[in-house]
């Protein structure tokens, strides 16, 4: 198996991102379902280059907690 870049298969595979004018994306965890030729189906990580362990566990937490329901913006303004 090699390395790839995948920027052209997530265009492909339409993944998008709600992102505002100015915002800055530093680091990229991704989870790729893939079939391979003989039909087995298996799930691929792929991080950044400059992704550190500490990050990537934490960015997989605060999924979790968006997939299940229980992630709160502390950042919102309270205007």
């Amino acid at each position: 198996m090699a390395d790839q870049q995948i920027g052209q298969l997530l265009d492909t595979l339409g993944v998008t991102a709600d992102l505002d004018q100015g915002d800055l994306v530093t680091d990229a965890h991704i989870v790729l379902k893939v079939v391979k030729a003989d039909g087995e189906t298996s799930l691929i990580k792929a991080t950044s280059e400059a992704l550190d362990w500490v990050t990537s566990i934490g960015m997989l937490t605060a999924v979790l907690a968006i997939e299940n329901g229980r992630y709160v913006n502390i950042a919102e303004d309270d205007d």
